[in-house]
């Protein structure tokens, strides 16, 4: 049972509780995997205490006093003893005990809580302690200590007045009245007995009222059931007699708590559950027989006591119920949890989420349930909020992506919190009460401000308004959640929220709109991915609860009324207008950019909102070339902010033209500056405002040659509104080749376009060392996966063309995948294929199918075909020169991107720019290709180039060179004649 100090009987053991004033319960180490250790029962030799009350009856003088000196003095110590004599009539093992050097029942004779027993004749020779026990207790006596108290009384006061006991008899008490008096308050108790890990027996102190109480939120392995006949309790017996010698009338009753699990047990034997045993070990290592605080939390129906019981742990407390569920040694139990502060409720859930997580002790087979989220790890960024969608979603500028990219703007959806929701106007959905205000709560403080971001999880929604997406649903969409931190908090003083985590990181925005009440806490499942800081949004919406603030007061909800004259009729807008002149400058916010130069305006003064157009500035349209730039631009600068306008007419469509300034610049300067828009003033210069720094901003751009000034040439340039067809700028690109199909298509890249760069990296950082598991994973006709490219194994994104018809069977199943990026197309087996994440795949195709303008090159599988193909590879692919292409038209005939060779087709011209030349020519020039033949109705430029490239032609014919080396080919394939259109006659 104990370790052996040496060979003369010595063991060493730990007290586990004090019976009485004479008796210990001594178990043996602790065993690391909590089991419960052996333990047996001993008396003190030679001495005898005063006995404890039993049930119906009254203590002994001094045996409170009695058992309570000898509790604080060796309760959860160490100590050595050594049997001296047992007496089996009673089943009993006298021992010496002693605590380090000191002999217990010394202690205890000297302080006068018990008195000596001389050894009978019987046993032999006294003990060569009992001379010391002697001497002790004359000195005792001598001094009135303890039992030998010479006070008039102390004899009557030592007696414990006992109230009738609760257990087994709930007539004996009043549950709900102790608790209405001390609900809430800490009740100093002393446990008496641990029926399980969960339940106590105690006293509450100081009236010795035994109660039975349920630890509030959790429950323990049940400890089973007894047969009646094996329910028997090991009575506390003193003996008058010598040595311990009892005859058969001594046996004493039981005591009420033993007498009350006697009464419950049953015929029928019911094994503990798992870890039942562990449990109840731990509970009794920690609280029985010791000081401990209960908070009465509730009473069941059954007039049952559910509290909270805390231990002392050194300087501080413990809860008991949390120790038991982080171990892994108790569940926890809503019901009686609800009863609890919300505080520790969450803390208990939090402790069971973690023991599950790794599957501790009555976890251990714990199989967590299919859940749609994802976490997201390692994953941060600090970046500029440019938008904020609604009071839970924002866009965030990332500082580390390139401008411009399609990576550069994320979307963040605030973790574990849920706000109002903005409605859909399209779907005359109206916003939620209290939507505008979290949205505009979050506008005023975050935009144009600097964050840290910390993604967290993604999870699957279905389209269908926000519905959790069950796997596989094709209606859904992957959305991020993470926590965004205010790095410069001073805008939020008095909201509420301390700083999250470590002082860099700043203010968590979810707790600061939780806490105003703007948004409420999502209750997630178990095993549901949730935000790291997930108490302290809890905590923040109790505070929001009890304040009743926003959605959670008993108020109306604030109701605000908007005129929307972006969808109002031309002349609705109209009738608007002498109130937008009334002033000279009216402040708005800038709720949506439609175009570079086009918005969407709040004027909270005139509750409106207004499309509004920069006057005489105009930016690329939609698909065209710095289209996307020039939006991009003014959501950086103003999408959101609060800027000043100056209205001065309206137009035909009801759109509001004016000035627009935001701190002081005027915007329309700003994007003429950077070369993405131009200034038209054939309707009068006089008329904008600031009209010479537009001018001067233009000008600086046309010299610098930026974006749309490109190509630029001073004295070129066509008045505004005065360009005809001929004189229409075509698009110039910096290319490079990366596919050859023929001698006249090709796919190319653009130089410097800033999605490769990002796409790169992106997939830099992919771990691809784990090939699929077979099933895991199928790709299907027209997925985006990434493929390994045969050629030199680099990972690249890939279109499904075809696959097999249903599942992968093997890894040596082939897919013919086409690269969106190069151009290229191969059969690659499964074994060389990834899934790839939504962010990175839903970016277009970089690769650009081009055909060659003006000429007709042979099939491959014609004549000079092959030739016309490998000189064109010779120029491009295998050459290091810089190409550029001129963009003449595009052909969309061939639809969506379904593989090589499909989709929008780019008619350009090839340009050589070291050698001076075109491609198109040079394939003329050699034999390879012939002109197109010109129609009457063809366009001037059309026919102008037609005649530039004939020369080149000519040329090869008079040589007899490849495609002429038999004369001339006359092609009976094209038309000759324009198609009239039907009707159109006369």
């Amino acid at each position: 049972m104990t370790a052996t100090v040496a060979s003369s009987g010595w063991h060493k053991g730990r007290v586990k509780s004090v019976p009485s004033g004479d008796t210990l319960v001594i178990m043996a180490a602790q065993k690391p995997d909590l089991s419960p250790p052996p333990e047996k029962t001993i008396t003190l030799s030679y001495i005898i205490a005063p006995k404890l009350a039993r049930r119906g009856g009254i203590d002994e003088p001094f045996a409170w006093d009695s058992r309570e000196y000898l509790r604080k003095l060796c309760m959860g110590k160490e100590v050595c003893i050594r049997a001296d004599y047992i007496v089996s009539s009673i089943g009993r093992e006298f021992c010496s005990v002693f605590l380090q050097d000191k002999n217990v029942a010394s202690m205890i004779i000297a302080e006068g809580w018990a008195k000596v027993r001389e050894q009978g004749q019987q046993k032999g020779e006294a003990s060569s302690f009992l001379a010391d026990y002697l001497r002790f207790e004359e000195q005792a006596k001598q001094q009135g200590l303890g039992r030998w108290s010479k006070v008039p009384g102390a004899s009557e006061a030592s007696i414990r007045k006992l109230p009738p006991s609760a257990i087994g008899d709930p007539s004996n008490f009043d549950a709900m009245g102790l608790l209405a008096a001390n609900k809430g308050r800490p009740m100093q108790s002393i446990v008496e007995q641990v029926r399980d890990g969960s339940t106590v027996r105690v006293y509450l102190l100081p009236e010795f009222q035994f109660v039975q109480v349920f630890v509030a939120g959790i429950q323990a392995p049940s400890m089973g059931r007894r047969p009646a006949a094996d329910s028997v309790f090991e009575p506390e017996t003193s003996s008058d007699e010598p040595n311990g010698e009892v005859s058969a009338k001594s046996h004493v009753p039981l005591t009420s708590a033993q007498r009350v699990a006697a009464s419950s047990a049953s015929s029928t034997e019911i094994a503990p559950d798992a870890f039942g045993k562990e449990a109840k070990h731990f509970t009794e290592t920690r609280v029985l027989n010791r000081d401990v605080r209960i908070v009465l939390e509730g009473v069941d129906k059954y007039n049952n006591l559910i509290g909270s019981v805390y231990y002392p742990d050194g300087d501080s407390a413990k809860d008991l119920a949390l120790e038991l569920v982080q171990n892994g040694l108790a569940k926890f139990v809503e019901w009686s949890a609800n009863m609890m502060e919300e505080d520790a409720k969450r803390r208990l859930k939090s402790a069971e989420l973690q023991a599950k997580k790794e599957r501790l002790r009555i976890w251990t087979n714990y199989v967590p349930p299919a859940t749609n989220s994802k976490a997201i790890h390692d994953q941060k960024f600090t970046g500029k909020v440019v938008e904020v969608v609604s009071g839970d979603c924002i866009i965030v500028a990332d500082d580390a992506a390139p401008y411009g990219s399609p990576l550069a703007e994320r979307r963040v959806n605030l973790s574990s919190i849920r706000c109002p929701r903005m409605g859909n106007p399209r779907r005359d959905e109206k916003p939620a009460p209290y939507a505008r205000e979290a949205k505009e709560f979050l506008r005023s403080r975050l935009i144009g401000r600097q964050v840290n971001v910390s993604m967290e999880y993604s999870r699957k929604f279905s389209m269908a308004d926000g519905v959790v997406a069950t796997a596989g649903a094709a209606d859904s969409r992957m959305m991020d959640f993470g926590s965004v931190f205010l790095l410069s908090p001073s805008n939020v003083e008095g909201d509420g929220v301390s700083s999250a985590g470590s002082q860099q990181a700043g203010v968590n925005v979810a707790e600061l709109l939780v806490a105003r009440g703007f948004g409420t806490v999502v209750k997630h499942r178990d095993f549901e991915e949730r935000s790291n800081h997930y108490d302290a949004l809890l905590a923040a919406e109790s505070r929001a609860i009890a304040g009743k603030k926003g959605i959670h007061s008993s108020k109306d909800p604030p109701v605000m009324h908007i005129t929307d004259l972006v969808t109002a009729s031309a002349k609705k807008a109209k009738d608007f207008l002498p109130f937008l002149q009334r002033s000279r400058r009216l402040p708005a916010t800038v709720e949506y950019v439609l175009s570079g130069h086009r918005f969407k305006l709040l004027i909270s003064k005139e509750t409106c909102s207004i499309a509004f157009s920069f006057s005489g500035v105009r930016c690329p349209g939609r698909d065209e070339l710095y289209s996307d730039e020039a939006i991009a631009l003014m959501r950086r600068k103003i999408l959101q902010r609060d800027v000043e306008i100056e209205v001065e007419t309206v137009d035909r469509t009801g759109t509001f033209l004016g000035s627009l300034w935001e701190s002081k610049t005027n915007m329309a300067a700003v994007l003429l500056e950077a070369g993405l828009a131009k200034l038209q003033t054939s309707f009068g210069a006089d008329r904008i405002a600031d009209a010479h720094l537009l001018a001067k901003a233009e000008q600086s751009a046309k010299q610098q040659k930026l974006k749309i000034w490109e190509n630029y040439v001073e004295g070129q340039e066509i008045a505004n509104g005065s360009g005809t067809e001929n004189s229409r700028q075509k698009e110039v690109l910096k290319v490079v080749v990366t596919e050859v199909l023929d001698g006249g298509r090709f796919y190319i890249q653009q130089i410097g376009e800033q999605k490769i760069a990002s796409i790169q990296q992106q997939l830099a950082s992919l771990n691809l060392q784990e090939t699929p598991l077979i099933g895991a994973f199928n790709p299907r006709k027209g997925d985006i996966v990434l493929a390994q490219f045969s050629a030199d194994n680099s990972w690249n994104r890939a279109m499904i063309v075809n696959s097999r018809r249903g599942t992968v069977q093997s890894l040596k199943d082939e897919f013919e995948v086409f690269y969106i990026d190069y151009g290229n197309q191969e059969l690659v087996p499964y074994d060389r294929l990834r899934p790839l994440d939504p962010s990175v795949s839903s970016v277009p195709g970089l690769a650009q199918l081009c055909s060659l303008a003006y000429i007709k090159v042979p099939s491959l599988e014609g004549d000079f075909g092959q030739e016309a193909a490998e000189f064109l590879s010779e120029h491009t692919l295998n050459s290091s020169r810089e190409l550029r292409i001129m963009i003449e038209e595009k052909d969309t005939s061939g639809g969506k991107v379904k593989g090589q060779g499909t989709g929008t087709v780019l008619i350009v011209t090839l340009v050589d720019v070291e050698a001076g030349t075109s491609i198109n020519a040079a394939m003329l020039k050699e034999g390879f290709a012939r002109l197109e033949r010109k129609k009457r109705w063809d366009s001037r430029e059309r026919q102008s180039a037609l005649d530039n490239l004939e020369e080149f032609q000519e040329e090869a014919k008079s040589k007899r060179l490849n495609m002429w080396q038999y004369g001339d080919i006359e092609s009976d394939d094209e038309e000759s004649t324009k198609p009239v259109k039907a009707g159109g006659r006369r």
